[in-house]
């Protein structure tokens, strides 16, 4: 399996330091030598300082060990606060290999700090967290894609251990179960999704995926469906039964076909279920599958006639 080094985060202790006039040089420029360092200037007394820090000691954290961040007290640090010319707080600056790269002045919103962090994370070379994480999810896709499903069920779960919120580790994890065979436990791990993901795109796909592989369990013989529907062309149930069998056998563009052909004769059978059906393999392809696109074309001008 690909060694993804997506091991636990460094202690709180090693990433966010009280730092003193006599410990700068260590704790920040020497420390910025290999790892970013942000230092967040502040004083007791300052107000927004007391909103600011938390919000910048969770980002830093969110980082994962890629940026530190040393908290200095321009009151007990007069000497330092001067060298950098800090005029007001709360300043934060971001240092690598000893020098000023980043700041910024005054309270700023959540998503401009993360934003922030962010920004020297990659200045400094590394990736952004979610960057990473991004890398990490393409790698266990490709995994997957290659029939190594065990594996990508490692690398997702190693994503999901660092993200427990991560949408596509989620539902990749789900379908590389599928891809398994382990229906029962891919949809336990579905069903146990956080409410914050349980309606997105990546869920919706995973979902619907395990919906087809279900069906794939009981579907037919194609090649007994195919004669029965030339048999009776009406036997409009046949043609469903075709439709399932064929995706089952991974004839995904047949399947799609014979569905349309079902709507076209009679979009009203078993309460709409070809295009029921259609949706669901729809919402199982990607975005831009041309199998998708095409189908939704054909089923849009049947529907809009």
């Amino acid at each position: 399996m690909m060694d993804l080094n997506l091991g636990a985060a460094p202690a709180a202790d090693d990433l966010i330091k009280d730092v003193t006039e006599a410990s700068f040089m260590a704790d920040v420029v020497e420390a910025s030598q290999t790892t970013p360092v942000i230092v967040d200037f502040w004083a007791p007394w300052c107000g927004p300082c007391k909103t600011l820090g938390p919000q910048l000691e969770e980002a830093v954290r969110a980082a994962k060990g890629a940026a530190k961040m040393a908290k200095v007290n321009v009151d007990e640090a007069q000497m330092i606060a001067g060298q950098l010319q800090i005029q007001s707080i709360p300043t934060v600056y971001a240092f690598h290999k000893g020098q000023p790269i980043d700041g910024f002045q005054g309270a700023v919103p959540q998503s401009e700090i993360k934003a922030f962090v962010d920004r020297v994370v990659k200045a400094a070379g590394g990736d952004a967290p979610g960057e990473a994480l991004g890398e990490a999810v393409a790698a266990a896709e490709e995994m997957l894609a290659e029939g190594a499903a065990t594996d990508a069920a490692q690398t997702f779960a190693a994503i999901l251990g660092e993200d427990p919120n991560h949408a596509a580790a989620y539902g990749g994890m789900v379908r590389a179960h599928i891809a398994l065979g382990e229906l029962d436990q891919a949809e336990a791990i579905l069903n146990g999704a956080p409410a914050e993901i349980s309606a997105s795109p990546e869920l919706e796909a995973a979902h619907a995926q395990l919906e087809l592989a279900r069906q794939a369990e009981g579907a037919g013989p194609v090649d007994d469906l195919r004669k029965a529907v030339e048999a009776n062309p009406d036997d409009l149930q046949a043609r469903f039964d075709l439709a399932q069998a064929m995706h089952a056998n991974g004839d995904v563009e047949g399947a799609v076909d014979a569905l349309l052909e079902l709507f076209r004769r009679d979009r009203d059978w078993n309460e709409g279920a070809a295009k029921t059906q259609l949706f669901t393999i729809f919402e199982a392809l990607k975005p831009n599958d041309p199998i998708m696109l095409n189908g939704r074309r054909k089923l849009s001008s049947m529907i809009f006639a």
